[in-house]
């Protein structure tokens, strides 16, 4: 599949979208931005919530490809999960489908599979196939995101490639980030891949970077043509003696602290 043209990037405003602002075009896209909140520095940009039809009527009109990041980033209620995460998806992918869109990137999470034990060192890696054990709400309505895409590619050939994305932050700021962080130059190599790969029908994808203590298998994004540049090893003499002996709750699990009693809460402030 050639470069995308034009791609709608909603969630635009968010920590995600704000990177991949600054580095799809570069890599030829052209954006059309969408949030509930206003984009800064983006005047043209769609701002509307998913639950307005008519807005994201718009806002896929003429795509070639949506990037779907829009929504709850967060453990939440589960009323508010079910507003912004599983209806916002249903509705996105309903006018993806009423405007014949071919090709979506979506945000999945590893919080769909955040009670998987973290492998064992010398053990293989977390491979894509692992069954689904949300450690929240929020990954819950991740699970419920690619099964959807799998419904509508399914039922109406709409490709999709779900990213099971781990930490895109600048830098990784905790011990558990050293396996699953994602630099926000990798996150637009895989979120390109993931928008140019040929046959990818319905694909799930871990989204990491190459990290030296990586705990899952990038294989299925590595056959999209992603090719990740960065390892959080730098990184990880300071935060091992930043955290020298603390127990973390969620350790050995997948989704770290999601997997607590008390996971984080959005504060959508």
């Amino acid at each position: 599949m050639p470069a995308s043209r034009t791609v709608l990037l909603t969630g635009a405003a968010g920590r995600i979208g704000t990177h991949l602002r600054a580095r799809l075009p570069a890599l030829g896209h052209r954006l059309r931005l969408f949030d509930a909140r206003p984009v800064p520095g983006e005047p043209d940009a769609i701002t509307a919530d998913l639950a307005d039809r008519e807005a994201l009527r718009r806002a896929v009109e003429g795509v070639d490809a949506v990037v779907h990041l829009a929504g709850i980033p967060l453990e939440a209620s589960f009323e508010d999960i079910l507003r912004a995460n599983v209806e916002g998806t249903y509705r996105l992918y309903e006018a993806v489908r009423e405007a014949g869109v071919r090709r979506v990137v979506l945000a999945s999470s590893n919080h769909a599979v955040g009670f998987a034990p973290v492998p064992a060192e010398g053990a293989p890696l977390l491979p894509v196939e692992t069954a689904h054990r949300p450690d929240t709400f929020y990954g819950l309505s991740k699970c419920f995101g690619e099964d959807l895409a799998s419904l509508y590619r399914d039922r109406h050939g709409i490709q999709t490639v779900s990213l099971r994305i781990g930490a895109c932050f600048p830098e990784p700021v905790s011990v558990r980030m050293l396996s699953v962080w994602l630099s926000p130059g990798d996150c637009a190599r895989l979120v390109h891949a993931a928008l140019t790969a040929d046959g990818v029908g319905h694909t799930v994808a871990y989204g990491s970077s190459a990290n030296t203590r990586l705990w899952w298998d990038l294989s299925a994004a590595r056959a999209l043509g992603y090719e990740p540049q960065d390892d959080s090893e730098p990184y990880a003499p300071a935060l091992l003696a930043a955290e020298s002996g603390t127990r973390r709750e969620g350790h050995d699990r997948i989704g770290g602290e999601f997997c607590a009693a008390e996971p984080p809460r959005w504060n959508p402030g």
